[in-house]
């Protein structure tokens, strides 16, 4: 990725994003056209940067669900650093899944989802969040996606002891 841009995403620089835009329009799009690859959304996840993350998000929607070389989209990324604005503001994270819908089903090179990375970390609020969506776009079927190990969300919430999740998986 240009150093520039690179840069702009882990401080946030929203105005240094669209001066990038203005010398390079395609930049975004070139970034899209690789298969595997940190956007500026990976990079803005793993900073906590949300709102450098959402502008990307709004002008280039299909980087949302770009897997990195790890296989591991922006939203597992927020997850893993806990980056708390990112992925427990509830607004933030709605306005990241209506931005990129599809990324909801997304998985880890591990076949884990966000639900198993938010469980696995402890998020219950950002459970909760993606629990929500999950039933407001129907697909409440990710829950029961099975990672590597042949364990759910609901797997891993019991055998951490988060009965809270437990009984949120179950409704």
């Amino acid at each position: 990725m240009d150093e520039q841009l690179r840069t702009a995403a882990e401080n946030g620089d929203i105005h240094a994003l669209y001066r990038k835009l203005a010398d390079d329009p395609y930049i975004l799009d070139r970034i899209d056209h690789i298969p595997i690859v940190d956007t500026p959304l990976h990079v803005a996840s793993v900073a906590g940067k949300p709102h450098f993350a959402m502008k990307v998000a709004n002008l280039k929607p299909s980087l949302a669900w770009k897997l990195n070389h790890m296989g591991l989209s922006p939203i597992h990324l927020a997850l893993q650093h806990k980056c708390i604005k990112m992925i427990e503001d509830p607004d933030l994270l709605a306005e990241f899944l209506s931005a990129c819908p599809s990324s909801v089903e997304d998985t880890t090179v591990h076949c884990e989802t966000a639900v198993h990375v938010a469980i696995r970390n402890g998020s219950i609020r950002c459970f909760k969040v993606l629990l929500g969506w999950l039933g407001r776009v129907d697909k409440e079927d990710v829950l029961n996606w099975k990672d590597e190990d042949g364990n759910t969300a609901l797997h891993i919430a019991v055998s951490s002891g988060q009965t809270e999740a437990s009984f949120d998986c179950f409704l």
